[in-house]
């Protein structure tokens, strides 16, 4: 390994967000290695991405054989891997059609262009789209639009219209919204960024039917849950609904650049021009996903995503009693502990700082944690994260 100077030079990177000193050069499974050789127990992956692990043998190993075969042919084209992975994604879903993109920010998108034209073609050009407090689609102009986050509608004002906020887990809230222009419904099962917040089962089933009943998408965003995060493939597996649209990104391609807007038949109305990309669906990125779903579609994985979150709940539960917190929330392996205070900010930082091996969790909101490991993340390496966490609050609360 190449000795690290002892300060960087960054000026050349836009600024977009505080980064401390170092430099991440290496990473293997649930571990992260700066350049001056320090390790971090990764629970963050990237925020959700990294759905395998750093490093994944599976994912390298498409890499480089799709590599020497084609990387890019055009999207005028069809693909080998584009075509498989499709086919992967449909055979274990209830929709019939992918298109492939580049991030989640684009799926949402491209879900919200594919709605509008569906109220062109079929609701007398119905376009709002009901969306949720505290809910986070994205970063483009529309998605940041449809987000719930606070601040966002003024932030490169002025907004695009059309997504009115309900609030998760409130049918009533939803219903007071309808009007002939709405189109669809737009939902994440858990949403993250608010706080891993899930949705209730006896929500999704009682929205799914009033959608139903009223001529009216529901589009579903797992960017962040689907591809086994939460212990089924899609997260909307756990409500025993079908919604018509629903969004891929981040676990999909296992940090690669990939992601996927699903949709049924019935729903699937773009023609030539009205949506594409110069990336989408290349070779390279879908081989990745190939790889990706075919180990979490292997005997058992998804079962062991599921008890992994399960000991994670508990191991949060006992830290929660342990320092008298306010529980923890989730599903599978995204999951958040509630403190009792604003400082999530504080243990984040004495995490990443900690010697001799650092800790990589995540605070997106100042009274809770969030925890987004690897999916194949060890027992013992759930066990050591508490472990760390434990030390870190006695120094803190």
């Amino acid at each position: 390994m190449n000795k690290p100077a002892q300060s960087i030079d960054a000026h050349s990177v836009m600024f977009i967000t505080p980064r401390p000193e170092a430099i991440m050069v290496e990473g293997k499974g649930s571990w992260l290695t700066d350049n001056h050789g320090k390790r971090y127990l990764d629970f963050l992956q990237g925020w959700a991405v990294n759905c395998l692990g750093h490093s994944n043998p599976g994912m390298i190993e498409a890499l480089n054989i799709q590599a020497q075969k084609l990387i890019n042919p055009s999207p005028a084209f069809y693909n080998e891997p584009m075509l498989r992975l499709s086919d992967l994604l449909t055979d274990n879903s209830c929709f019939n059609k992918v298109f492939f993109a580049n991030s989640g920010a684009e799926a949402n998108e491209g879900a919200i262009k594919l709605a509008r034209k569906w109220g062109q073609l079929n609701k007398a050009g119905a376009f709002e789209i009901i969306t949720f407090d505290h809910s986070f689609h994205g970063r483009t102009l529309a998605t940041m639009s449809a987000s719930g986050k606070p601040g966002w509608d003024t932030m490169f004002a002025p907004q695009v219209a059309g997504f009115p906020k309900a609030d998760l887990n409130d049918l009533e809230s939803v219903k007071k919204l309808v009007t002939d222009k709405t189109v669809a419904v737009m939902l994440e099962p858990v949403q993250g960024e608010g706080g891993v917040i899930p949705t209730t089962k006896e929500f999704m089933q009682d929205l799914r039917q009033f959608t139903k009943e009223n001529n009216i998408l529901l589009i579903v965003d797992e960017v962040q849950a689907g591809c086994g995060r939460t212990g089924k493939l899609f997260a909307y597996q756990h409500y025993g609904i079908e919604p018509d649209i629903m969004t891929l990104g981040k676990g999909i391609g296992g940090g690669v650049p990939l992601a996927a807007l699903m949709a049924t038949d019935a729903v699937a109305c773009f023609v030539p021009g009205d949506q594409g990309g110069t990336y989408n669906g290349n070779p390279l990125m879908t081989a990745v996903g190939i790889s990706v779903i075919e180990q979490l579609l292997a005997p058992g994985f998804l079962e062991s995503v599921r008890a992994k979150g399960e000991l994670l709940s508990k191991e949060l539960l006992s830290i929660s009693a342990e320092f008298n917190l306010e529980g923890e929330r989730g599903e599978g392996l995204l999951r958040a502990l509630m403190l009792s205070g604003d400082i999530g900010g504080k243990l984040v930082q004495l995490a990443r700082d900690r010697s001799p091996e650092g800790l990589l969790i995540n605070s997106p909101r100042p009274n809770l944690l969030r925890f987004m490991p690897a999916l194949n993340v060890t027992d013992d390496e759930i066990r050591q994260m508490c472990n760390i966490l434990r030390e870190l609050l006695k120094q803190v609360v």
